[in-house]
């Protein structure tokens, strides 16, 4: 297997290691005062021996138009391309850590959690489709956005797979460009579900990121049991 260096016409590369399974993972919601952490883990078609693994009919890579880092789509886009994602992948996962768990292990942490979680979910999925024979098919490689991650250990063999940290990762490569689309739409749905229990704090608009009408809501109602409180809620903490 060797790096691949040829761009396709979304201007991403399909993937870092050839004829590989190659899951890309990316994460959603760092930076919020509330709600989870949300990732995602996309394995996409790909080329083994000139032969396209899991087709896409008239399109063997899945390229797209619009397929880029979620943060530079509009919602509309984003959305327009999650079950299209979801489709034609060979597999995925999504997964999420709660406010809770990450003011116990702290956010960065908790998002390498929520990426092996949504690994794992896209290795069961992998393993059933029996793409070549009845053997289970497995993950070859992982390449996530950022620089830091965790060893991570095949839920279904044990066997560590070797992974790659890229920083800018979801503008470079497609498989890390899908996860960070589908993190962000689920967490998008869960914060847009979760501001129908709690309107006063605009989580539809701003998502719980600390803008200026959400810190105001926080001095004016006080958390929620979906903020984080190891994060600094407000700009003087002692007011609640």
């Amino acid at each position: 297997m060797k790096p691949s260096g040829n761009k396709t016409s979304s201007r991403l590369l399909p993937y870092c290691m050839e004829g590989a399974f190659e899951a890309g993972t990316d994460e959603a919601g760092r930076g919020p005062l509330a709600g989870p952490v949300v990732a995602a883990a996309v394995v996409l078609p790909f080329y083994r021996s000139g032969t396209p693994v899991g087709n896409v009919e008239g399109n063997p890579l899945f390229t797209h138009p619009h397929l880029t880092d979620s943060k530079k789509l509009t919602e509309k886009q984003r959305e327009a391309l999650r079950p299209l994602i979801m489709e034609h992948s060979l597999a995925y996962g999504i997964a999420r850590v709660e406010a809770e768990e990450i003011d116990r292990m702290n956010i960065l942490n908790a998002s390498i959690l929520a990426m092996h979680k949504a690994i794992a979910e896209a290795e069961r999925m992998l393993a059933g489709l029996h793409l070549f024979s009845e053997k289970e098919m497995h993950l070859d490689s992982i390449i996530s956005d950022g620089n830091r991650f965790h060893v991570y250990k095949s839920v279904l063999t044990g066997k560590i797979i070797p992974h790659r940290t890229i920083v800018k990762g979801d503008a470079s490569y497609m498989s890390i460009a899908a996860a960070s689309i589908l993190a962000k739409t689920e967490r998008d749905h869960i914060m847009d579900s979760l501001s129908e229990i709690y309107p006063q704090y605009g989580w539809k608009t701003n998502k719980a990121y600390p803008t200026k009408d959400h810190r105001d809501a926080i001095a004016k109602y006080g958390p929620t049991p979906y903020h984080r409180m190891s994060f600094r809620l407000l700009p003087d903490p002692t007011l609640f």
